[in-house]
C-alpha cells in the first residue's frame, strides 16, 4: 500500500520531489505559501500529471491504473469543500460509494457514524454549517473505504474543537490502516498529530521526517524564515514565533 513521487516535477511549482509515504500514518504536508504543496497532493491523487517523474501504488504507476479503479484506492478531499447540489447529508456521503457503482449502505452508515453525523441524515447540505460540511465531505471520502485519504487543508475551515475532531477521524482512520496525507498551514497541529512531515520550499523537498526532525527551530527559520521556538511536552507542542 506504498503511495511513492519520485523525482515530480510540474512547471513553476514542483521540481525533483521524490517522497515516500507508508499506510497506517498521518503524513503532514507543510510548507510557505507557493511552495508546492497543493500540486504534490494533486499529483499524489492523480488530478495532476507531473511533466516528468513517476507515482507509484503499491507495485503500480498511478497513471497505468483506470479513473475508476484509481477513485476506489485514493479519496481525495479538496480544499475549497462546495456541494454543488442540495443533496441529504446521507446521499452526499453515498457519493462515495460512486466509483464502487454498488450502492451499499453499510460503508455510508459507517462514514456517517465515524463522523457522528448519523443523527443528520436526513439533513439538507445547505443548512450544515462549515464544521458539519465538512464533516459531511470527509464521509463521502470515508464511505470509498479508499487506501488513502489525501485531504488539502482540511482544517482550514474549522474551529479548535471542529479540528480537533476532524483529526480524531482521520487518526482513527489511520490506525485502521489507511494512509492519511494533509496539507497544513499550521505548524503546532503537524507537529503534534503528524507521524510524519514533508516540509517543502520553492517547489523542492526540503526535509522529510518525524515531526520534531522535519520542524526542528532550524528547518522553520531557513524555510518560513522567522525566528521561532517550540514550547512544552511532545505531543502538546506550541511554536513561538518572532
Amino acid at each position: 500500500m506504498m503511495l511513492w513521487a519520485r523525482d515530480i516535477c510540474l512547471s513553476g511549482r514542483l521540481d525533483d520531489v521524490t517522497a515516500k509515504l507508508e499506510p497506517g500514518k498521518i503524513t503532514a504536508i507543510c510548507g510557505p505559501n507557493g511552495a508546492g504543496k497543493s500540486s504534490l497532493l494533486a499529483v499524489l491523487a492523480g488530478l495532476l500529471s507531473p511533466d516528468s517523474g513517476e507515482v507509484q501504488l503499491d507495485d503500480c504507476l498511478l497513471a497505468s491504473l483506470p479513473a475508476k479503479q484509481r477513485a476506489r484506492r485514493i479519496g481525495y478531499l479538496p480544499q475549497v469543500g462546495e456541494v454543488a447540489w442540495n443533496l441529504s447529508v446521507e446521499a452526499l456521503a453515498g457519493l462515495g460509494r460512486l466509483p464502487h457503482g454498488d450502492g451499499a449502505s453499510d460503508p455510508v452508515e459507517r462514514a456517517l457514524a465515524a463522523v457522528d453525523l448519523a443523527n443528520m441524515r436526513h439533513r439538507p447540505a445547505s443548512t450544515l454549517s462549515g464544521g458539519e460540511r465538512a464533516r459531511a465531505l470527509l464521509a463521502r471520502v470515508l464511505a470509498g473505504e479508499p487506501q488513502w485519504i489525501l485531504a488539502d487543508e482540511p482544517l482550514a475551515a474549522l474551529d479548535i474543537a471542529q479540528q480537533l475532531a476532524m483529526l480524531r477521524h482521520l487518526r482513527k482512520a489511520a490506525d485502521q490502516g489507511a494512509g492519511v496525507v494533509l496539507v497544513l498551514h499550521d505548524l503546532s497541529l503537524a507537529m503534534n498529530h503528524a507521524d510524519e512531515v514533508v516540509v517543502l520550499s520553492e517547489g523542492r523537498l526540503h526535509e522529510k521526517g518525524p515531526p520534531e526532525a522535519a520542524l526542528s527551530r532550524s528547518v522553520i527559520e531557513e524555510v518560513w524564515q522567522c525566528p521561532a521556538r517550540w514550547l512544552g511536552e511532545p505531543g502538546a507542542r506550541a511554536l513561538q514565533l518572532g
